[in-house]
């Protein structure tokens, strides 16, 4: 039973935390679009969100060996956090440039707290599953990693919807309260040993020695990086711009694609595996 209930806190901070990087994403867009910032400055307050996610991708599982899982998810809810309250003193009447570089440092932050939730949340199930339960594994990691896209284009919908509702310094205050809950629920109910490992890895063990897999690493990255730019700033921006949509319907169409997108993919996906045995 504990190891139900440590699996259920952790998946319940990853889905905490994708909610408010999705609608995050959807508030900073819009909002900005809003003040008339043009499609390249909005590419650019995403910029930073990006580069240093793969930063913490490649130190993430060093650092996670060193001082343990539980200190790199309760770092990336708390960094969250950080960059909410960050944001929501935001004000129009700054110069431009300082604006820029303002939401890009927040962002950076963002970038770093979503893959350290990420990168602990993924590596704790299989700490948290008895060995030799490998049906129990595969279960508990599909409802995880299935449900990031899902729950990030509920996000989308979530951003829109506050943004209309509240403003965005509410918003921004909205889910820093929320996620602040269950950051504290984690501190007070995680096993403080949680992902610590007993030997010590050194730093050069990061990458791969394998040419083949290092090319396809800086493929993804190139992809990831269209996909967004497009995806994150094209599209919500012609829907804004071109058909006159609010930001409730820009929110709610992200959302069902993503989540739609996602299914089809998962059944298509199912069918393949079947087609196989």
């Amino acid at each position: 039973m504990t190891s139900v209930r440590n699996y259920a806190l952790v998946t319940g901070a990853y889905w905490g935390f994708t909610l408010t990087d999705g609608a995050l994403r959807m508030l900073v867009l819009l909002h900005f679009h809003q003040l008339g910032y043009t499609p390249i400055q909005l590419a650019f307050l995403f910029l930073f969100y990006e580069v240093f996610g793969v930063v913490t991708n490649l130190v993430g599982g060093w650092i996670a060996v060193h001082m343990g899982l539980r200190v790199t998810l309760l770092s990336g809810l708390a960094l969250q956090i950080g960059a909410l309250a960050m944001l929501s003193f935001v004000s129009p009447v700054w110069a431009e440039g300082l604006s820029v570089a303002y939401v890009m440092a927040a962002q950076a932050l963002s970038g770093i707290a979503k893959d350290l939730t990420k990168m602990s949340s993924k590596s704790s199930i299989k700490l948290l599953v008895p060995d030799g339960a490998d049906a129990k594994l595969f279960k508990w990691v599909a409802l995880l990693t299935g449900s990031k896209n899902a729950l990030k284009g509920a996000g989308f919908f979530l951003g829109g919807v506050l943004l209309s509702a509240f403003g965005f310094a509410a918003s921004l205050w909205a889910m820093a309260a929320g996620l602040a809950i269950v950051l504290v629920v984690c501190v007070l109910s995680l096993p403080s040993e949680l992902g610590k490992s007993k030997g010590r890895k050194k730093f050069d063990g990061l990458f791969a020695k394998s040419r083949e897999v290092n090319v396809l690493s800086a493929a993804r990255f190139f992809l990831f990086g269209a996909r967004d730019i497009w995806f994150v700033v094209g599209v919500p921006v012609f829907l804004s711009v071109r058909l006159g949509w609010s930001f409730t319907q820009v929110g709610t169409f992200l959302a069902a694609w993503v989540i739609g997108y996602v299914n089809r993919m998962v059944e298509l996906a199912r069918k393949v595996v079947l087609s196989m045995h």
